[in-house]
């Protein structure tokens, strides 16, 4: 980091000084787009067919869905992974769809999916281009949420391919003018007037009509806070940033709190030809006197990826309610996928982002892989909650030489760890074998169960045990044979009741049923299976 027009000891503060709270960095609830109440269900193109699709592949797929049963067992979304759209946006700046392979146009294949009583999911990067290195969002969020709304998308994967981190420099401030929208004139109101907070600074300039300008909001470190812009009627207002050039080098970004709204002002590199410049936001202001707050919010990669993140998700929940608008219709909300791999920890900011968040790289149909997969997500059973999910990728069940017992067993632990199920295999030639494990109705509805609560592991070994509590007092419990040999495991009922998670009352009588074996019995003292290698079982457990 580079010192940016700031007194020499507060720019060694900002070297050896933890981000301080004066930015709130992070939305105050959880994310809501009004349409998630269960992990996600459906079939993504990617595992199979890569940048292979067209318009027949995915329309054929859609018909199989319903036609083998799947539909009817809850996979109701067809989502279209990388490589859906042209390299060209069209006349107007929008994304359209690759002008051979999806000749007849998103909307129209869309309308033809509904019509088979599915929906449809499409794709992005939170970059400058898709992984495919075709047109992504970012900087078009607004533009492209809207697109993907009026085609009646109602699922969104927002991947992190050439990601563009927000900078964590602020811009150098001497004030800011509040000029009603239409109007030339508006009111001037100096940094002085702003009450300063961390390491924002008075830096004397005598150049500036001011005679000083604020620096120091570097990081989160710093801000600075006006309580008198005063509106005589509320409405849309352009709020200009006086900025003082410095640092020309490095992009700049401000966070521009107004009252209980937030707006992101980006700053690019500068050159020096003149001393200030001028950067306009326009804002929402009330009645009366407001609250206007500027500082850099970005002290981590983890604040710059969510606020890219919640951005796209705030523009998806407005676009889809324009459109509602506009077309006097019920408003079909999009289902958000954040897609970014787990690098910056999206489990501890996704649901105030997203209703799903990814935890690791990509999944590969091969066991060792997805094992790991499974114990990176096991261990973040905590930050699920209903609308909110972990998202250990999409399946691989049918895929590449997985066996019998290991397809059952990925199948099952996706389940118990209330993961979204998305098929990732050919559903035109899904064998009857494969279709028999993803159908299993006793799993699916542990993974979609009302309370939401992701699959804790009690006990850590060569057979894992896991436990998830299920809505009426019940409980899920799964052993899971990490071993590629056959064996004989157990856990003691006594064992579950102590760690608490799952909620079984050792006062009351349950009823168990093995999903797999289908055996029923009334629970003992420990619950005992033989699994095959790389098997599992679970056992579903109800109050009689």
């Amino acid at each position: 980091m580079k010192r940016n027009s700031m007194c020499p000891i507060c720019f060694l503060r900002t070297v050896f000084t933890r981000p301080s709270k004066v930015g709130n960095v992070y939305p105050k609830v959880k994310y809501d787009s009004g349409v998630v109440t269960a992990p996600p269900m459906g079939w993504s193109s990617w595992n199979t067919f890569k940048n292979n699709i067209d318009e027949d592949l995915i329309y054929e797929t859609a018909v199989a869905m319903k036609e083998k049963g799947l539909l009817a067992a809850g996979y109701d979304r067809v989502n279209m992974d990388d490589c859906w759209h042209s390299s060209l946006r069209d006349e107007d700046g929008n994304l359209q769809g690759d002008l051979t392979r999806f000749r007849s146009g998103i909307g129209e294949l869309v309308k033809k999916i509904n019509a088979l009583g599915l929906k449809v999911g499409i794709y992005s990067s939170n970059g400058t281009l898709t992984c495919e290195d075709l047109p992504a969002s970012l900087g078009n969020e607004y533009r492209d949420a809207y697109t993907f709304a009026k085609w009646g998308i109602e699922f969104f994967k927002y991947d992190f391919c050439h990601n563009v981190p927000l900078p964590y420099y602020a811009p150098v401030v001497y004030g800011i003018e509040v000029t009603q929208k239409g109007q030339k004139e508006g009111v001037i109101y100096p940094c002085t007037d702003a009450k300063l907070e961390g390491l924002a600074k008075f830096m004397p300039c005598k150049k500036l009509q001011t005679g000083c300008y604020v620096s120091g909001m570097d990081k989160c470190l710093g801000a600075m806070e006006y309580n008198n812009v005063y509106s005589e009627q509320g409405g849309e207002y352009v709020l200009t940033l006086l900025c003082k050039k410095t640092n020309s080098k490095f992009e700049k970004l401000a966070m521009i709190e107004v009252n209980d709204d937030v707006y992101l002002c980006h700053i690019p590199p500068q050159k020096f030809w003149n001393l200030t410049s001028r950067f306009q936001t326009v804002v929402k202001l009330k009645k009366g006197v407001n609250k206007v707050r500027i500082f850099n919010p970005v002290s981590s990669r983890a604040d710059s990826s969510m606020l890219q993140y919640l951005t796209m998700g705030n523009a998806l929940k407005a676009a889809t309610k324009r459109v509602a608008e506009e077309r006097g219709e019920k408003e079909k909300p999009i289902v958000y996928s954040i897609c970014e791999w787990g690098k910056n920890q999206p489990w501890k900011w996704g649901a105030l982002a997203g209703n799903m968040w990814r935890t690791t790289p990509d999944i590969m149909p091969r066991w060792f892989w997805i094992k790991m997969i499974y114990e990176k997500t096991v261990k973040l059973y905590a930050y699920a909650s209903v609308g909110a999910y972990n998202d250990p990728d999409m399946l691989e069940v049918g895929n590449g030489n997985l066996t019998e017992e290991q397809n059952k067993s990925h199948f099952a632990l996706w389940c118990m760890m209330a993961a979204p199920l998305i098929l990732g295999n050919d559903i035109r030639k899904i064998s009857d074998e494969v279709l028999k494990i993803v159908t299993q109705k006793d799993l699916i509805k542990i993974d979609g169960d009302p309370l939401g609560k992701a699959a804790k592991r009690v006990v850590k070994g060569a057979v894992d045990v896991l436990a998830r509590p299920l809505e009426g007092g019940g409980a899920a419990i799964c052993l899971f044979n990490k071993k590629g040999s056959a064996r004989k495991a157990s856990v003691s009922i006594k064992t579950l009741i102590k760690d608490g998670y799952a909620g079984i009352d050792g006062s009351a009588k349950y009823e168990c049923k093995e999903v797999y074996s289908g055996k029923t019995y009334t629970l003992g003292e420990k619950i005992e299976v033989a699994l095959a290698g790389d098997g599992c079982e679970v056992i579903v457990l109800r109050k009689i």
